[in-house]
């Protein structure tokens, strides 16, 4: 009995039996932060990524507050202009405006006399036939006219019109007397009968300022200036005397 006791069994190798056969951690893995030293030299190079190199934009410059005041003052002057010229087309194609027509159809001398200081008094009767050839358009001769009679550069004398409706194609015969008194006027007497003797004829000239208000259907527009430049040839200066017009022809210019 105490010799089963006191026998001896051989211990087990505890070193042997906990060493492990397979290594707990795989080749592809660290052991540690720092890593093992066959890690590094059998695992493959990690590519490099290339990343795109992004230029900066310049930048971008504020328009000054002038140049964007001067945009829009083109953008509104360019508005104006359109809507004026579709405005003026309508009317146009609603009216079909004309120009009217002027002529001196006659002339007549009641003095022509030059007084002992050398004054020359002249007193024309003018008559002039005005024609409105529009269809719905009216013109309204209101005050602001003078018409005046010239020689080359020398006013003979002057008038004015009268204030006088003319409506559609209407033809108004106007009878103007015209006065006047030229200064210093031998000289000018002499050089009229030296025109009369040589051409037999003196080139006159009538100039007629007018304001009118021109009236489309129902509608009065603003006030408008226009004027008439007529040359007509006469026989002769006689007083008393019914002079005849060999040439007559009048031109119309229009001025808002």
């Amino acid at each position: 009995m105490m010799a089963d006791h006191q026998r001896i069994y051989p211990a087990n190798d505890v070193e042997a039996q906990t060493k492990p056969t397979v290594p707990l951690v795989t080749r592809n893995m660290a052991k540690s932060d720092r890593g093992s030293p066959w890690q590094h030299a059998y695992s493959p190079p990690v590519p490099k990524r290339h990343f795109p190199v992004r230029h900066s934009m310049p930048p971008k410059k504020r328009r000054s507050c002038c140049c964007r005041f001067l945009c829009w003052i083109f953008c509104i002057l360019l508005i104006l202009i359109i809507a004026i010229s579709i405005t003026i087309g309508v009317l146009y194609l609603a009216f079909r405006p004309k120009l009217p027509k002027y002529s001196v159809d006659r002339l007549r001398i009641t003095q022509f006399n030059l007084s002992d200081n050398n004054s020359l008094f002249v007193t024309f009767n003018v008559t002039i036939t005005a024609r409105n050839p529009n269809k719905k358009i009216g013109i309204n001769y209101v005050d602001g006219s003078h018409i005046s009679a010239w020689y080359k550069d020398t006013e003979l004398c002057e008038g004015s019109l009268p204030k006088f409706y003319q409506g559609h194609r209407n033809t108004t015969v106007l009878n103007l007397p015209l006065t006047g008194q030229t200064q210093d006027a031998t000289g000018l007497v002499n050089t009229l009968q030296q025109q009369l003797q040589e051409a037999g004829n003196i080139p006159l000239n009538i100039k007629v300022n007018q304001n009118v208000r021109v009236k489309l259907g129902k509608l009065k527009i603003f006030r408008v200036k226009f004027r008439v430049r007529c040359r007509l040839v006469v026989d002769s200066l006689g007083a008393d005397n019914d002079i005849s017009v060999s040439d007559s022809s009048c031109k119309f210019r229009l001025r808002l």
